[in-house]
């Protein structure tokens, strides 16, 4: 369209960009692009390794490095999941693991939820000042908790169970949970919240069909940090677990004991990271939209 025919329609002329400017653009822009891949196929390397790791047979390791298998494919075998899947040890671990990840996710973010409504929209007293004693908390390092909690644990009678894991990263990831939460329930518009009630519906109705649908990118990006929190988790493990073992600390057993029992090590830590990334990729989409909760009002 040319800028007479634009001008005699009403309408602002549209100017093209010459050639020469779009390429221009695209050269400024190529280093950064290229930085970018090269980056990310740096971070890509050592979990490429790991695969190709957990696929070589034990009698090949002490060979050469895994980057044989470039131009030696024969070298690859899946003997070694297998071998890892007939291991009762890494079996039960792994089962375990699954367990206190899903009641490590779902708890803190359903009482995280239903207290960041009541924090965002509910007037109580002293309502603010329990909201900053939240935000403190963040503050609390878990390692302050291990003695006392270990001490509670064995009162009570739920150490080395899988329940006494599940509460224990449920108590350290409500803070942020909550604090996430409020803060994106808060920017949800009044109008809505007071028109729902003015059609009588309760307080229950309203998070349960309003705020919850509203609040799922939040509440996605949250169950993506609790639950790779939860899933990568060491030191709770080794300090309220000796029979009740998660994935990390059985290939942490396999390290110690068997010192190059790199065929159980590899595949085993290789489904240990596949799984989080799945959940990740899973959930990705409402990643960002979590994130930036709360950021503008």
């Amino acid at each position: 369209m040319t800028a007479a025919t634009a001008t005699r329609e009403g309408r602002a002329p549209v100017v093209e960009e010459p050639m020469s400017a779009k390429v221009l653009r695209v050269l400024g822009r190529a280093p950064i692009h290229v930085l970018l891949v090269v980056v990310g196929l740096l971070w890509l390397v050592p979990t490429l390794g790991l695969l190709i790791t957990s696929l070589i047979a034990p009698e090949n390791f002490a060979d050469g490095g895994w980057w044989r298998v470039f131009t030696q494919p024969s070298l690859l075998t899946f003997e070694n999941y297998q071998s890892l899947w007939d291991t009762q040890a890494i079996r039960d671990s792994l089962l375990t693991t699954v367990w206190i990840s899903i009641g490590g996710t779902l708890l803190p973010i359903l009482v995280a939820a239903l207290a960041g409504y009541a924090f965002a929209w509910l007037d109580f007293p002293g309502r603010d000042w329990l909201f900053i004693g939240v935000v403190a908390l963040l503050v609390v390092p878990l390692q302050m908790a291990l003695i006392p909690i270990f001490t509670l644990y064995n009162k009570v009678g739920i150490f080395d169970t899988i329940v006494s894991l599940i509460l224990f990263h449920t108590a350290f990831g409500l803070p942020f949970a909550i604090f996430l939460l409020r803060n994106f329930f808060i920017g949800i518009p009044k109008e809505l919240l007071e028109a729902a009630r003015i059609d009588g519906a309760s307080e229950i109705r309203i998070f349960l069909r309003l705020i919850l649908p509203l609040g799922l990118p939040a509440i996605a990006s949250l169950a993506i940090f609790q639950f790779l929190w939860t899933w990568n988790d060491l030191l709770v493990a080794l300090t309220f677990g000796r029979e009740t073992q998660p994935i990390t600390v059985a290939i942490f057993s396999q390290l110690r004991q068997f010192g190059s029992n790199i065929e159980l090590i590899a595949p085993a830590s290789f489904v240990s990271l596949v799984i989080p990334l799945a959940v990740f990729f899973a959930f990705q989409r409402y990643f960002v939209q979590g994130l930036l909760a709360g950021s503008v009002k």
